[in-house]
């Protein structure tokens, strides 16, 4: 997954990830893979909304509730990649990863 690039001047947010950050170095690598899963289930939401199918219809394609998919594209939740690849497969797409060095 291709990490996100921010624009915006820094925030209350991101001073705290630099703090914590000085105490566990792995925390921004870890913090810019949760956001892209999170970028992720929105843009799958975004393709099921352009497919011009509910959360209904994904759900049965899936063998799941409208509430599970709910909860998937809220991006509140940590959801596992492989959910997110049966997701994709149901919506007619697929998800590619790249194996990157940590900075």
């Amino acid at each position: 997954m291709e990490v996100v690039a921010r624009k915006q001047a820094p925030d209350d947010l991101d001073r705290y990830i630099a703090e914590r950050a000085r105490k566990s170095p792995k925390l921004p690598t870890m913090v810019a893979a949760r956001t892209n899963r999170r970028v992720l289930q929105h843009q799958l939401a975004e393709r099921r909304v352009a497919l011009g199918m509910t959360q209904t219809e994904a759900a049965v394609l899936m063998r799941t509730s409208q509430s599970s998919i709910a909860r998937l594209e809220s991006g509140e939740n940590d959801v596992r990649v492989s959910t997110l690849e049966r997701y994709a497969a149901a919506l007619g797409c697929s998800i590619a990863m790249t194996l990157c060095q940590a900075s």
